[in-house]
């Protein structure tokens, strides 16, 4: 067994590298900052990054078993794609990218909520000792660095201003508050913030272990809704990247993609401290609430199977059908807007079928156990 540091405080799990310089965005001063020579550095990384790759090698000595995995490729390019948008774009059509930043900016804010659910000792729930192990830590600071990157932590943006940040660069301040709110409004976003309490009650009808003590399920849902929206959000940030550094279409000289660009780089320990902690779930053993056991793989494997289900079909369809609408609304009141939107269909990858709803996307299988 290797000699690695497997111990870490919630303090050392929070801190930042020490930074030459911080990322502003316009004014805003963002998580995050630079080295020396100017490389960007992602907040509370200090010793992050180097924990979770300790607990990664770990597990594979000891369990000799690989990680969970989804390849990026199990999800559809992102719809529309970046041809879609430039021809919006080059006939003054600003609304749907509009809309589209601000809803990835609003999602990456609830992110917030994963910092409610999980308990500082994880260890009653598992048969096995989990002491030196990513989930041991989860709410010893990995959660509360994933919740603070998400939505910021006291003065500093996190990534949902920065998405707002990099929309308002590319298009000028394009909208306001009323504005925003009516966007809001047609996503179904209530502009309440985070409830912990309903959340509850909505998961309620959703379990799939009675046995399971009930925030335990909910934590590891939470973390596979999580991962699979943080692997999908690569398809975004290519997307997004790409259309924002296009000087010839948006302002900002290429800042609002090197602000994406910032963002995805943030994203990787989410990622990899997901699939670790879920990992480690997988290869032990839950104690149920009536003292019984049920095996990891189980537990694991069941509710990935139903939420990477959802995560390609309904969560999938709905934001097609969302982002289309919002097409179709800004080409409505246009002169040419059917013939637009006749374009728009035919550079797409991705177009509605016959009877309104959008084919079947045909993916990798992938198993809980990491096979793909």
């Amino acid at each position: 067994m290797s000699n690695l540091q497997l111990e870490y405080s919630a303090t050392e799990l929070l801190l930042d590298h020490d930074m030459a310089e911080p990322l502003l965005a316009g004014d805003r001063r963002c998580h995050g900052g630079f080295d020396a020579d100017g490389h960007y550095l992602s907040p509370r990384t200090r010793f992050r990054t180097e924990a979770i790759e300790h607990w990664q090698q770990s597990h594979r000595e000891t369990f000799g078993a690989e990680l969970l995995h989804a390849p990026l490729d199990t999800w559809p390019g992102h719809y529309p794609n970046v041809e879609q948008f430039r021809l919006l774009l080059r006939h003054g059509i600003r609304e749907p990218m509009i809309v589209a930043l601000t809803r990835i900016g609003t999602v990456e804010g609830f992110g917030a909520m994963i910092r409610y659910l999980a308990p500082a000792d994880m260890q009653p729930f598992f048969d096995e000792d989990i002491r030196g192990t990513a989930v041991s830590h989860l709410g010893r600071g990995l959660v509360e660095a994933h919740a603070r990157d998400e939505a910021g932590w006291e003065e500093e943006a996190g990534h949902n201003e920065m998405w707002f940040a990099a929309r308002d660069i590319a298009f000028e301040h394009p909208v306001t508050a009323d504005e925003t709110a009516n966007m809001m409004a047609r996503m179904g976003f209530s502009g309440g913030g985070v409830d912990p309490d309903a959340a509850r009650e909505r998961f309620l009808g959703r379990r799939k272990f009675d046995d399971i003590d009930m925030g335990l399920e909910m934590l590891i849902s939470t973390m596979l809704r999580v991962l699979f929206i943080e692997i999908k959000a690569f398809h975004t940030f290519a997307w997004a990247e790409q259309i924002l550094s296009d000087t010839d279409l948006v302002a900002g000289d290429g800042e609002a993609g090197r602000l994406v660009s910032f963002i995805r780089q943030d994203e990787t320990p989410h990622v990899e401290y997901l699939r670790t902690a879920l990992t480690e779930m997988r290869d032990r053993t839950f104690v149920t609430e009536t003292g019984g056991r049920r095996p990891g793989a189980e537990v694991i494997g069941t509710i990935w199977d139903a939420l990477l289900e959802e995560s390609l079909g309904l969560l999938e369809n709905e934001a097609r059908d969302f982002t289309l609408g919002e097409v179709e609304r800004a080409l409505g009141a246009r002169p040419d807007g059917a013939d637009l939107l006749e374009e728009f269909h035919a550079v797409a990858d991705i177009t509605p079928g016959p009877d309104g709803r959008f084919t079947t996307v045909t993916t990798a299988e992938v198993s809980s156990e990491g096979r793909v």
